[in-house]
C-alpha cells in the first residue's frame, strides 16, 4: 500500500456555510452578529484543525476565505497551524496552495450563485450571477478545486449546507463531506448547533486524512485540460459594459461575456479582477 509520507494540509474556511450562519449581516463586518459568526466560523477550523493532525497530518495552513479575507480570530486558533490572511493575494481562496501542500479541505462553502442553498454566490453576489469554466457551470468549490488540481492538490474534504454537499460531490466524488444544515431557502433552513457542527467536522475532517493517507491515489485532483472557456453572467448591463472594459473578454449578449482561460488559475484571478472593478458601480 502506498503512503504519503508528508501531509501537509491547506484549510480554506469560509463562512456562508458554518452552522448558524443564514442572514447577510453575519458575513459582514461592524455588527454583532457577524462577531458571533467569526467565532463560529474559528471553532469550525479548530474542528478540521483538530481532525486532520488526528488522523496523521504533519503540518496545516488555515486560509481565511471570506470577503476582506481577515475574519479568523488568529488568538482562538489553534497553536498547532499557521494562518493566510488579507487581499489581495494571487490565490485567492486558495492562497498558499503553492507552498508545499498535500491536499485542501474546504470549510463552510456555499452552494454557486443561483443555487437553492443559504447565501449562495459565486465569488461576488453584486457583480456575478452565473459562471462557467470549461462547459460546467461552477461555484467557489468547483473554480478553486481545479485550481488547487493544477498544482498538484486534492480537495479531500468539504463542509457547508445540503445545497453545497449535493453540488460539488460529482466533482469531489472521493472526498468526504460534512452537512452543517439544510437549506430552505436563500436565507433560512434548519441547522447543527455550533458545538454539534464541531464535532461532526473533527470526525469527518480525521476520517478524509486517514482515508487519503491510506490511498492517496484514490483521491484524486480535479483536472480541467486546457485550454479552457470562461463564460459569466453580470449582474447587470452596467457590469457587463464595465467588464468588457478589459480587452480579453468578449460580449456574447447584453449581460453574458467570455474569455479563453489557459489554466483554471488563469479563470480564476481574471474573475477575482473582475470582481474588484465591479467596485466602483457600487
Amino acid at each position: 500500500m502506498h503512503t504519503v509520507k508528508r501531509a501537509n494540509i491547506l484549510v480554506s474556511v469560509d463562512i456562508e456555510g458554518v452552522a448558524g450562519v443564514f442572514h447577510p449581516e453575519q458575513t459582514r463586518p461592524g455588527n454583532g452578529e457577524y462577531e458571533r459568526a467569526r467565532r463560529w466560523m474559528t471553532e469550525e477550523a479548530n474542528a478540521v484543525i483538530r481532525g486532520a493532525l488526528a488522523a496523521g497530518a504533519t503540518a496545516v495552513k488555515v486560509n481565511d476565505s471570506h470577503g476582506g479575507f481577515r475574519n479568523l480570530l488568529p488568538d482562538l486558533l489553534l497553536p498547532q497551524a499557521r494562518m493566510v490572511l488579507g487581499k489581495p493575494r494571487v490565490l485567492g481562496m486558495m492562497g498558499g496552495v503553492d507552498q508545499e501542500v498535500d491536499a485542501a479541505m474546504l470549510v463552510g462553502y456555499h452552494s454557486r450563485a443561483q443555487g437553492r442553498g443559504i447565501l449562495a454566490h459565486t465569488t461576488n453576489s453584486f457583480a456575478f450571477a452565473r459562471v462557467w469554466l470549461g462547459g460546467q457551470e461552477m461555484g467557489e468549490a468547483g473554480l478553486y478545486g481545479a485550481l488547487a488540481g493544477e498544482h498538484g492538490v486534492p480537495v479531500i474534504f468539504g463542509s457547508g449546507d445540503d445545497a453545497f454537499v449535493e453540488e460539488n460531490q460529482p466533482l469531489f466524488p472521493h472526498a468526504v463531506f460534512a452537512e452543517t444544515k439544510k437549506a430552505y431557502g436563500a436565507n433560512s433552513g434548519d441547522t447543527l448547533s455550533p458545538a454539534q457542527s464541531c464535532a461532526l467536522l473533527e470526525t469527518r475532517a480525521k476520517e478524509a486524512v486517514a482515508q487519503w493517507l491510506a490511498q492517496p491515489s484514490a483521491m484524486p485532483s480535479l483536472i480541467l485540460p486546457g485550454p479552457l472557456r470562461c463564460r459569466l453572467q453580470a449582474q447587470s448591463v452596467a457590469l457587463a459594459d464595465l467588464f468588457s472594459q478589459l480587452p480579453i473578454l468578449e460580449r456574447a449578449d447584453n449581460v453574458t461575456l467570455e474569455f479563453d482561460a489557459p489554466t483554471a488559475e488563469y479563470a480564476v484571478r481574471v474573475l477575482n479582477s473582475l470582481s474588484a472593478m465591479s467596485a466602483m458601480l457600487r
